[in-house]
Order: C-alpha cells, then structure tokens, then sequence
C-alpha cells in the first residue's frame, strides 16, 4: 500500500548456513587471532567468537571442569581397603552371631571439636598433610628423582646419613616432627599446609618425579618455602628458614 514495500519469505526458503564440526570452528578460533600484513590493520576478533565451543570446552579449559581427584588419594585407597579388611575381619572373630545387630541412633552424635572451615586446627591439618606425603612415599611407583632433592648431595644436616637412607621409607611421625618444626618456627597457617601439598602434587606432576626417602624433606621444603610466600601476607625470607635449619646457607635454601 502507498510507498510501503512487503516481503514474505517462507521459512522453508531462508538459507542455512552449513554446520561446522568442532575442530573446524577450533580451527577458525586459533587463526582469526593472527596479525595480518604490516600494511593492514590487524584483524579485531569479537568477543563472541572468542568463546569456545561447547563441544571443546571440556578439553580446551580442563581447569573449569575439574574431575581429576587428589594423587595421594590414589595412593591411599590400597591401605584404607586393607584396613576396613583387617577391621571386618577381627570384628568378626571376637563378635558372635547373637550380637550382630545393627543399631540406630535418632539423635544427633556429631562430634565437633575446634577445627572448622574458617579456623581450622593447625594440628589435625599437619598431621593429614603429613599422612598424605607418607601415602605418597609409600605407594610410590617408581624412585625418579633429579639431584637437586638429594639429600646426599645437599644435605640439610651435617649428621652422617645411614647407607640404606634411600631404600627405607620415613615413618608418619618423622615426616610430621619435620613438618611441624618448621611450621611452629615459621609461624605458618593451617591454610599454608594445604597449599604446601597443592605445590607438591604439581612438583611430581610436572617435573615427573617421585617423592621417596632420599628426597622427601628437600621437596616438602621447597614446598613449606613457595606456600609460605604465596599464602602469608609477611614477607618470608630464606634466611628466615636457614635460622630454623641451623647448618643449610642461604645459597643452598
């Protein structure tokens, strides 16, 4: 009507782009963030097409949707499985058949002591800590290990070291008395204890190694050391360490 101009378009004419596979569009993402000639303006992608596929999303970006459990985790499950094993066992041997019931309580029986998610204990979460790096030592797959974590050849005392030092593995409490002599003399948190195992975990992950008796307190050190720096808002000095370690220098620290 009058200078008014329609178009119906059916929706069965309307073009249809054809469907990409998702490498394809991969593909598009890595080479439109090029630079073009010097003569050119480089191109400037929109943000929407920064976005990554939901197809790839899984494997481009891992870290958004995290599945991976905890390595010393792993480690654990042998030891667990054969405890609650041994338990059942035992229990069973001193238990008759009469007095099998199960029972139920209707009341609530959690106990709950000073350790809670904002303030948590200092003392529980070093020795969990500590019973990590012992799983890890334990369960070990194999002795990889590189020189600078030998404690042969830097040693953090001048005590003689036994000759079977690297073929027998530390006892729980070793690892903790360690642990927590440095963390009582740095005055170091419980979050820091946590840290200190994400950067252990990533040292044996990265660096593919394994934590075993000859290079388990290097390591757990240069851990305690880097979680001490990125976690305490204090700025921590090596030199701060070699005064808990009376006869280890600044240069080897």
């Amino acid at each position: 009507m009058g200078n008014t101009v329609t178009c119906c378009v059916s929706p069965e004419s309307s073009p249809k782009l054809p469907s990409r596979q998702p490498a394809e569009r991969l593909e598009e993402l890595e080479t439109s963030t090029e630079v073009s000639d010097d003569n050119t303006l480089p191109y400037l992608q929109h943000i929407s097409d920064r976005e990554v596929p939901d197809e790839l999303a899984f494997e481009s970006n891992p870290s958004d949707h995290a599945r991976a459990s905890t390595i010393f985790l792993y480690k654990s499950q042998t030891d667990v499985r054969d405890k609650r094993k041994s338990n059942h066992i035992n229990h069973i041997s001193h238990v008759s058949p009469g007095q099998l019931s199960k029972k139920y309580s209707s009341c609530s029986t959690i106990f709950i002591d000073d350790n809670t998610v904002s303030q948590p204990n200092l003392k529980s979460t070093i020795k969990c800590v500590t019973l990590a790096i012992y799983y890890h030592i334990k369960n070990r797959d194999s002795d990889r290990s590189l020189d600078i974590f030998d404690e042969k050849l830097h040693p953090l005392s001048k005590e003689p070291l036994p000759d079977d030092y690297s073929r027998v593995d530390p006892e729980h409490k070793v690892i903790y008395r360690f642990v927590r002599t440095l963390f009582s003399a740095a005055q170091l948190t419980a979050e820091c204890a946590i840290v200190t195992l994400v950067y252990l975990e990533r040292l044996l992950t990265y660096a593919e190694l394994d934590i075993c008796p000859c290079n388990w307190k290097r390591i757990v050190l240069g851990a305690i050391l880097l979680a001490s720096k990125v976690w305490d808002d204090q700025a921590v000095w090596n030199v701060d360490y070699c005064q808990i370690l009376k006869e280890i220098t600044v240069e080897d620290m």
